[in-house]
């Protein structure tokens, strides 16, 4: 499956297009258009985020809407990958040397953005705001044309495992977590908190994702002893995880990675009553708190989902995520001032201070700089109720370790 949209982006109110550079300086420019690329699992083992590449189609027609920035369209080119590495790799070369487009944005998962950080860093095609929260993904020495944009996977792992060293200082920790560099920095989070105890405090178990189930793994750490569970996997495994815990009658102390979360495509499915007492962090406002109701940010959000995606389950927290790694696109080509020449788009991606997204939580800006690629560093900690997720604590400060 691939969809193809033409669409149009906003412009600043009076602002004029500068001469455009070379054209050897900027393919997918022309006077008239911006091309972007993306990729997506819209099938696959982890199509859930499929909802991520619909809601930036949706997306950049409202800013069609609105008028266009610098005068230009914008040309969204998103292709389906199926959450496999060696299919991102042959769509993106589609991407960059058929379609010819300006720069990458938004490319989920983590072994898929890994199979083509090389790639997009030789040819230095921008690989912008990544829809994974790999650590590596910050360092702008090594890969200087990648930047991520959601929180650290490591700083959010160390978080976890300072909270519960506090909760179950002498506790054992069963760690769940997908085999690949997604699932692995959970284990090195936790591994710099605890240090020399790691090894006698966790067991920790890996699934593949393409695995059928995680059931033998859950069960496996089951009986293990542990009263503590980390599950770092994606939303359908997550839902699995949530449902087998509450079936074996294990009842740990239970951590969840925020980016299997959604109330629609996590917590539903799982059963919402099998995961209460579930705790992860927060960036985002979550869609089900009503401590957002009357939030106007959310309300924006909801007015753009009610025109532009009516079909979208607003349940499902992929959607809020789209919509401000997407504000925060258009920020940065807000600040070229029409010059979209690949070099330029890295100068402003590196300069975006206090940024504040529709639908991130009050205290949480973004923030980069030419030594800075990691643009959200702060969290906070969040329950499962049984129908939403409650925020506790303060604002945490994260940092995270490479770059």
């Amino acid at each position: 499956m691939h969809t193809r949209r033409t669409l149009l982006a906003a412009t600043a109110a009076g602002l004029a297009a500068p001469r455009l550079a070379r054209a050897q300086e900027a393919p997918g420019v022309t006077a008239t258009e911006l091309r972007i690329g993306n990729t997506m699992p819209y099938s696959g083992p982890a199509s859930a985020y499929g909802s991520i590449g619909r809601s930036h189609q949706a997306f950049f027609r409202m800013i069609n809407d609105q008028g266009g920035i610098a005068g230009r369209k914008i040309n969204f080119i998103t292709y389906d990958d199926g959450y496999s590495p060696p299919k991102t790799v042959e769509q993106v070369r589609r991407l960059v040397e058929q379609d010819r487009v300006a720069f990458l944005f938004n490319t989920l998962g983590t072994a898929a953005n890994s199979a083509i950080v090389r790639y997009a860093n030789q040819r230095k095609v921008p690989h912008l705001f990544l829809s994974t929260g790999a650590d590596k993904w910050g360092n702008y020495r090594e890969t200087p044309w990648t930047i991520g944009w959601q929180p650290s996977y490591r700083t959010e792992a160390q978080i976890y495992a300072k909270h519960l060293l506090e909760q179950k200082p002498n506790g054992k920790l069963a760690l769940l977590y997908q085999n690949d560099d997604f699932g692995k920095d959970y284990v090195a989070g936790v591994r710099d908190v605890l240090g020399a105890r790691f090894d006698g405090m966790v067991r920790t178990v890996s699934h593949e994702a393409t695995d059928p189930t995680v059931d033998s793994q859950i069960v496996t750490l089951a009986g293990s002893g542990a009263d503590i569970m980390l599950t770092a996997t994606t939303p359908k495994f997550a839902a699995q995880s949530i449902r087998k815990v509450f079936e074996v009658g294990w009842r740990p102390l239970h951590y969840l990675t925020n980016v299997s979360i959604s109330v629609g495509t996590v917590m539903e499915p799982a059963g919402p009553e099998r995961g209460i007492g579930i705790i992860t962090s927060a960036y985002l406002k979550d869609p089900t708190d009503p401590a957002w109701d009357q939030d106007a940010g959310m309300n924006e959000w909801r007015s753009f989902m009610a025109k532009y995606l009516p079909e979208g389950d607003i349940k499902d927290g992929s959607f809020p995520f789209a919509y401000g790694v997407a504000q925060t696109l258009m920020q940065v080509l807000r600040q070229c001032e029409g010059n979209f020449a690949r070099d330029n788009v890295m100068r402003q991606v590196a300069n975006l201070r206090g940024f504040v997204p529709a639908t991130l939580i009050p205290g949480i800006t973004v923030n980069t700089s030419p030594s800075n690629f990691h643009p959200i560093r702060q969290m906070q900690l969040q329950r499962w109720t049984g129908s939403t997720w409650e925020r506790f604590g303060e604002v945490i400060e994260g940092a995270a370790l490479s770059g």
